[in-house]
């Protein structure tokens, strides 16, 4: 994996990752404080992971029509 990240090609589509999908993350932890889940199993879990994402995409949605 190292020797793929260091070619051209590997570091270009590397880079993609930070305009597309670190950011959602960055802000899903530090902008709504979402850092750990509050219920046990993976239904549960997968649950509470949609609420987020529902809500960040409202807020997204508010930012953006606003």
């Amino acid at each position: 994996m190292k020797h793929r990240l260091q070619t051209n090609e590997g570091k270009k589509i590397y880079a993609l990752r930070k305009s597309m999908i670190e950011p959602v993350f960055g802000v899903i932890k530090h902008v709504m404080g979402f850092r750990q889940f509050m219920l046990r199993g993976f239904e549960k879990a997968q649950g509470e992971w949609n609420l987020i994402c529902i809500a960040y995409n409202l807020k997204r949605l508010h930012v953006i029509t606003a």
